[in-house]
């Protein structure tokens, strides 16, 4: 399969912090992390965070291969204890947050979430930055050879410009679109 092709695509998400979190309704000392799922075997972590409290914040970029079917990235919220680690919080990202309306794939979004304890009762927000990386094939123009120098150097093409226009024939010869903005 080559590379235009390929089944998966890169989610980079910046998990910037969380407010008011609390374990056993108590506020929270240190040591508390984030793991970002796209499934059981396909995650990210960020390290624990030893200042801030039941406020952290981490600031860490996390990037998540992911498949086309995904739609969900759940975000979990644990804290080290001396009886183990602890889930003080999770939350489910839906890619639709990302992936939606009218906005370009690549545009970064900043989302704020509400956690759940495993009681399914509020414990915070976690806020977090994420787009969708766009491969840099897909972010280069279209090309074609070049007709009247096709001869000379096989390695030199000439961007297209315009929208590309369906099979029809035009009475114009092209198979593109091409306008000029006019300013009155």
């Amino acid at each position: 399969m080559d590379k235009v092709h390929k089944a998966s695509r890169t989610l980079e998400i910046t998990i910037l912090s969380a407010e008011n979190l609390s374990l056993n309704r108590k506020s929270i000392k240190k040591n508390v992390y984030v793991i970002a799922r796209v499934d059981p075997t396909n995650f990210g972590s960020t390290t624990a965070g030893f200042e801030g409290g039941s406020n952290p914040s981490w600031n860490e970029k996390l990037a998540l291969d992911m498949s086309f079917q995904t739609r969900f990235i759940t975000l979990e919220v644990k804290c080290k204890t001396s009886s183990g680690d602890r889930v003080v919080g999770t939350a489910s990202l839906p890619l639709s947050d990302i992936l939606g309306d009218y906005t370009p794939e690549s545009c970064l979004h900043f989302l704020s979430y509400r956690l759940r304890d495993s009681r399914g009762e509020k414990n915070g927000i976690i806020n977090v930055s994420a787009r969708v990386k766009v491969p840099v094939e897909s972010m280069s123009p279209a090309v074609t050879e070049n007709p009247v120098r096709s001869g000379c150097s096989s390695s030199w093409k000439q961007p297209a410009l315009g929208v590309p226009v369906g099979h029809q024939k035009s009475y114009y010869g092209g198979g593109v679109a091409r306008g000029v903005p006019i300013w009155s």
